[in-house]
This record gives C-alpha cells, structure tokens and sequence, in this order.
C-alpha cells in the first residue's frame, strides 16, 4: 500500500489572491518553505497528488487560458525544484452546480482510488480550509491544516515523526491476547499473562527496545503453556509488523547483549523474510513455570509474524540469567533495527 498526500493547491501550496482567484502569473507566490518540505516528503517515499477546486474554470469570470497558463507555472515552477506531482485533480466547478467532484466529495478520486490501494494510517489531505479537512474524513485519513501558526516545516515534522503504533487482538478457543503497542514512545507498559516469569520477560523486551507494550494475555495454562506462548509471540510478531509499516528510514539490522555470567548474541534483519536460528544448551525442563523448549518456539513464532531473520545463541550456566539475556537482547536488537535514521529505505531492490 502507498503513502499518499492529497494536497491542495491555493493557500498550500501557492498564496491565497486577495480575490481567491490565480488568474495571473503575478498573482502566484509560494507559501513559505514548501519547496524544501515537499522534498524531504517525497524522499520519505510519500507519493504525491494535487486535489484542488478552481471555481468556474471556463467561464467569463475565468477563462481557461487564464487557468491554464498560471497553473503550468505553477508546476514548471515545482518541476523545476525535483517536485513532480504524481498526479493532478482539478474540479473546474461553481459551487452553485452542485457536481460529484468537487471537494468535500471525493467523485475526483474515486476512479483512482479503485485503482490505487493506499495506506491510510500513513496518509494525510494537507489543505487550509474546513472542505480539505472534510475530504480527509470523507478518505478516511488524516488531515493538516496549513496555517499561519503551522507552515510546512511542522507539517513536514508532524508527518515525519508520525508515531508508528500498532493494535493486535488474537482470539483462539485456547487463548486471548489483546496487544498495543508504540514503537515512538518510552512510556511505561503493563504486561499480564498467566506466567509472571513469561510477563516479566516480556517487560523487558519493551524496556530495553524503548517502546511501549501493553498486553493482556489468558490461555489454557492448566493444560500447557504452549498456546499462550506461541500465541502472544505471534501477536508481537503481527503488531510490530504493522507499527513498522513500510520501514522508510529504518536502521533495519540489530546485535548483542551479556547479563553476569551469560551471554546473549543476537542479529536480526527485517528484511521481510522469516528464519530464525536458535541455540541455547538449556538443561533444565522449566524456569519459573515456564517450559526451557517454549523459549526456541517462542522466538521462532515471532521471527515468523514478524517476516524477519533472527539468529539466537546463548551461553551460560544460570538459566534464568540465560532467558532474560535471550528477552533483553530481542528488545535492544529491536531497538536498533526499528530506530528511524535515514529518510531512506534500507535495501537496493525497494522494499522490505
């Protein structure tokens, strides 16, 4: 799916005339910093598409010549800086003829909708007026008002630091797991499952990958702790997944961790491809309640929701001390590989 900004084209990209009304080449000015913004957003691999209503093109009031030659400079102007819209819809409309197309309704975008599949989560109508933000809603996506308070440099910010969150439910007739979780936020988390040893392990990946977790887990305990084992591991795996989205700007790659007398090494790539390595000389059945041979399971349901590489080994003679370097090292590897530290993606072929 595709990140897209519908964007609007008087008072957002170019000033709003004291007439409201482009239809003079000295009539166009650019708003502040929409140039260096719009760069750094499409670099962030958003596509772009202009929506703009032009009362009565076509008419006395408005000949199409007059349109049509400022709104030519107007993306000459553009193109000339390395923006190129990806595409560009004009209602020509009065709104006294009451069409399908003119904004707030979205009869300009329907047909391309239908052809375009998009990420809501990750798209915006930018605008400065009440109809772009009724467009936004109509979308079904989000909505920046461009203003005298909020130009283009905290547009851009807002958009860029997005918070990249995620909500799982998983619902089987052995478990129930409910999962939120913020990959952009330190605060704390709060985790239940029926094994305090398997909570407290999950804690620690959050604390130590500096997100937050909020999970709430029941399984069939009473019978084996596989179900919920596996499941929430599949859940984690599913949430972070969805949180990354399409990993624009991801460090991608992660490593290591030691705790006392062991030590937990550990890479994964997010790569979008499932494997996982596991090797641990665990010799103890169970840990505080929970199976040593649901550890490997665990980490290779993850790897697997997750469409990543991981390669475990871990050495050490306390087995608790072994599992929790296991669990802190996910959550520093995860750490690293989810940080954001380019406006790039990290792989040659385009996507992960």
């Amino acid at each position: 799916m595709q990140k897209i900004l519908f964007i609007d084209r008087d008072g957002t990209l170019v000033e709003e005339p004291f007439d409201f009304q482009v239809d003079s080449l000295d009539k166009i000015k650019l708003t502040p910093q929409v140039i260096p913004n719009l760069l750094q957003l499409r670099q962030a691999g958003f596509k772009l598409i202009m929506v703009s209503n032009q009362n009565g093109i076509g008419t006395e009031h408005f000949p199409e010549e007059d349109f049509a030659i400022c709104h030519d400079f107007i993306l000459d102007l553009f193109s000339s800086q390395g923006i190129v819209f990806d595409d560009i819809f004009i209602c020509p409309h009065l709104p006294e003829e009451q069409c399908a197309c003119r904004k707030p309704k979205t009869g300009l975008l329907d047909a391309w909708l239908r052809e375009t599949p998009i990420d809501r989560q990750w798209s915006w109508v930018i605008g400065d007026r009440d109809t772009d933000e009724e467009l936004a809603t109509n979308l079904g996506v989000q909505f920046l008002r461009v203003s005298k308070e909020q130009g283009w440099s905290q547009i851009a910010a807002n958009i860029l630091m997005h918070e990249r969150k995620a909500a799982v439910t998983r619902t089987s007739q052995e478990t129930s797991i409910s999962l939120r979780l913020n990959l952009d936020s330190a605060e704390a988390s709060a985790v239940e499952t029926p094994i305090p040893f398997f909570s407290h392990m999950l804690e620690q990946v959050a604390k130590h990958g500096g997100f937050q977790l909020n999970l709430q887990a029941t399984g069939d305990v009473e019978v084996d702790d596989h179900h919920l084992i596996e499941d929430t591991a599949l859940a984690l795996g599913q949430a972070l997944k969805q949180a990354l989205g399409d990993k624009w700007g991801i460090q991608r790659y992660g490593f290591t961790l030691p705790m006392d007398e062991a030590l937990a090494t550990m890479a994964i790539d997010l790569s979008g491809r499932s494997f996982c390595s596991f090797k641990a000389p665990f010799t103890r059945e169970a840990v505080g309640g929970m199976a040593t041979e649901m550890i490997p399971h665990f980490f290779n349901s993850l790897a697997s929701a997750l469409n990543a590489t991981l390669h475990i080994e871990v050495t050490g003679v306390n087995h608790h001390h072994m599992i929790e370097a296991c669990f802190k090292a996910l959550g520093k590897t995860l750490g690293q590989a989810c940080a954001k530290t380019t406006n790039n993606l990290p792989s040659t072929k385009g996507l992960l």
